[in-house]
């Protein structure tokens, strides 16, 4: 910018390519991530820990290298959804992550406490400070797609994750109703103002599959999930079932059992990028 005053401190244009440059925080230096996706939503409650969680699994499968970045530091859900339940190792060369039994490494700050049941009580700096540690501490060694899971919003944390990280580009989660539609659009806003492509959308929550007749139940209406898209030129879209054998292999933690396709169009396109 031709009136910048090299003062970012005072600066409010959060696109800023020099304002970018100076948050940005190097990798571990055993680290060598190629993508960064982040798995962003408006609100709290759409299954945002369950898309990051099966699009992992999905990309696993596939024969890649894949991480989790558990950046929802005050509602940490992905260790439970993997069985994982013991603390985070460390060396001096950094964090050590946790591996699935399928070989997905990841990370959440249930790892580093005591109980994984004590409520994080902390201010959006800490919690900031916490996921860039995440990031510059912890030994991913080699992987072809790191997931971060952020918390709903867009906080400090979301900003953060955007500034600091290499981010390749993010998928928006949201649900079928009305209300979400502005949601998403403040999701999508950030993420333009700060440069980052949005490579999916997932309507979660979408209908309810009968089982007797296999009919679509709208439960909360039909959405616009795919309207949305379109309209946003956002390049993949899924819709996601309710489906109780999917919460039943979350709560054993036994998430990389689901067998779905419904998000195959959009791990082709991440792949694409």
């Amino acid at each position: 910018m031709s009136d910048c005053n090299n003062n970012c401190g005072s600066c409010s244009q959060a696109d800023c390519a020099s304002r970018q440059e100076s948050f940005f925080v190097e990798e571990n230096k055993f680290s060598h991530v190629k993508h960064v996706i982040g798995v962003v939503s408006g609100k709290g409650g759409v299954g945002k820990s369950l898309v990051t969680s099966e699009l992992a699994v999905l990309l696993n499968k596939k024969g890649y290298k894949v991480g989790i970045l558990d950046a929802d530091i005050t509602g940490p859900s992905i260790p439970k959804m993997f069985g994982i339940h013991e603390q985070a190792l460390g060396n001096d060369d950094g964090i050590i992550p946790a591996q699935t039994v399928n070989g997905i490494k990841l990370i959440s700050i249930n790892m580093m406490l005591d109980d994984e049941e004590t409520p994080v009580i902390w201010r959006g700096p800490v919690l900031a400070g916490v996921v860039k540690q995440f990031w510059n501490e912890v030994i991913w060694g080699d992987i072809d797609y790191l997931l971060v899971d952020m918390p709903p919003g867009t906080g400090d944390v979301p900003l953060t994750v955007f500034q600091s990280l290499p981010v390749s580009g993010i998928v928006i989660v949201t649900s079928p109703q009305e209300l979400v539609e502005m949601i998403v659009k403040k999701a999508y806003n950030m993420a333009k103002q700060m440069n980052i492509p949005v490579v999916g959308l997932v309507q979660n929550m979408s209908y309810l599959l009968c089982p007797d007749c296999g009919k679509k139940i709208f439960i909360y209406g039909e959405g616009k999930g795919e309207e949305m898209a379109a309209a946003l030129n956002i390049p993949s879209y899924a819709a996601l079932p309710i489906e109780p054998e999917i919460a039943n292999l979350c709560d054993k933690g036994e998430i990389e059992q689901f067998s779905h396709t419904y998000l195959n169009d959009m791990i082709a396109y991440i792949e694409s990028i």
